[in-house]
Order: C-alpha cells, then sequence, then structure tokens
C-alpha cells in the first residue's frame, strides 16, 4: 500500500533552502519517491490552517518512505533544511 509524507513547511532562507530542495531531490529520486505537490497556491476550504510551502510525497510503502526519511542521503538534506526553514512533517498510509 502506498505511503505518503505530507510536509507544512515555513522557509526563513530562500537561497538556502534551494540547496535543500536540490539534495532532497536527489534522495527522493533514489528512494523511489515521487513529488506529487511541490509547493504551490494553496486555498483552506475549512478550519484555522494557515499552511506555508505544502510538499507531498508518494512512496510505494510505509517502509520505502521510512527508509528515504533515514536515509544517509536525506539526513543530509535535512541537515540543510534545518537551517533554512521550519516544518511540520507526517508519514500516512494511503491508497
Amino acid at each position: 500500500m502506498a505511503a505518503y509524507i505530507i510536509a507544512d513547511i515555513d522557509v526563513s532562507d530562500p537561497t538556502l533552502y534551494q540547496e535543500y530542495r536540490t539534495l532532497s531531490t536527489s534522495a527522493v529520486a533514489q528512494y523511489g519517491g515521487e513529488f506529487l505537490v511541490r509547493g504551490g497556491s494553496t486555498t483552506v476550504l475549512e478550519g484555522e490552517w494557515t499552511p506555508g510551502r505544502v510538499v507531498v510525497l508518494r512512496f510505494d510503502s510505509l517502509a520505502a518512505a521510512r527508509r528515504f526519511w533515514e536515509s544517509p542521503e536525506y539526513e543530509a538534506a535535512r541537515s540543510v533544511r534545518l537551517k533554512a526553514a521550519r516544518g511540520q512533517f507526517i508519514l500516512v498510509e494511503g491508497v
């Protein structure tokens, strides 16, 4: 069953965040993931959520998503992201 990593990110350093995008794009591809949403405009339809930059990744399984999340390649990307942005991330099983 597919799994999705969903992120809501507030970027504080766009220049450094571009480095994160480069590193994370490579890691996502290496671990079989695909970007379904990567930024773009958002419209709140209900509730109090005020999203920043929304990203949705798809993986073939929860195990595949975890391999990506825990990989040394993504750890390198994450260390850059932590200097450039704050985010909230969830892993959810889907269809």
